[in-house]
């Protein structure tokens, strides 16, 4: 993880100026801030950054390296913090076939970049561990629609933390780690979170996937992957008249 404070230190930018453009909010269901030039857009949400540079060669060598700077400027040329996302501390990936998503694995990096967003003037996103820009974004009011987005966030946190799986098969045992296990669909198919899962309680949101990841013979009986928003993988059965579910190097048969 690459995070820092640089006080002082100039940065040669090898473009002309920042995008010219005000920073916007938009509210829940699927509350973000954005700016949005004419062939830019930088998006943030409740929990990741998504990126439309001019060119889509530059999403894909932004995916290909698996690197993005996040550089932040008091003015045009002085930088005073930077975050280096990478394949260790986020998840770089093409979404809808060109903007750039990035997602954290730490929550404390992504609260880092968005309080640089919001106190800074400029917003330099980088080739990682060069300066050749992607863009430049002025963050003329940023601070008022990161605020918004953060309240809309702890708001949907407080949602998400009380949803509940409804009653259905529920997994339990593990042998050495002792879990109960219930997950349910609650979207369609290609909605991005379109399940949820409960684990001794606790409730995260979850992808579906039918194939057993690439392979085209996937285990007698299986069903479904569940994949969680905090990384957590759930390989679902049913074969025989029996039902569980593998999660880590633990099985969960069915208990109720």
């Amino acid at each position: 993880m690459k995070r820092h404070l640089v006080a002082g230190t100039v940065l040669t930018i090898m473009m002309s100026s920042p995008a010219m453009a005000e920073w916007n909010f938009s509210g829940p269901p699927n509350a973000n801030a954005f700016i949005q030039t004419g062939d830019m857009t930088l998006e943030l949400q409740c929990d990741r950054v998504r990126f439309a540079p001019a060119g889509y060669d530059d999403s894909q060598d932004i995916v290909s390296r698996q690197g993005l700077s996040f550089r932040f400027m008091k003015d045009g040329s002085t930088e005073v913090g930077a975050f280096q996302a990478g394949s260790v501390n986020a998840d770089i990936s093409l979404v809808d076939n060109y903007p750039v998503e990035v997602r954290f694995f730490d929550q404390g990096d992504y609260v880092f970049v968005l309080d640089q967003i919001a106190q800074n003037a400029v917003l330099n996103l980088s080739m990682a561990d060069q300066d050749v820009s992607y863009g430049i974004f002025t963050l003329k009011g940023s601070s008022a629609a990161v605020r918004s987005l953060r309240a809309a966030c702890g708001s949907n946190a407080s949602t998400s933390q009380s949803m509940e799986a409804p009653e259905g098969i529920v997994y339990c045992g593990g042998g050495a780690v002792q879990r109960v296990i219930e997950y349910a669909i609650v979207g369609q198919p290609g909605e991005q979170w379109d399940a949820i899962v409960t684990v001794n309680g606790e409730t995260v949101r979850a992808m579906t996937s039918y194939s057993f990841f690439g392979n085209s013979e996937p285990p007698a009986g299986f069903q479904v992957a569940l994949l969680g928003e905090d990384r957590s993988e759930f390989l679902v059965f049913s074969d025989g008249g029996r039902n569980w579910i593998e999660f880590g190097d633990y099985t969960y048969d069915q208990c109720n």
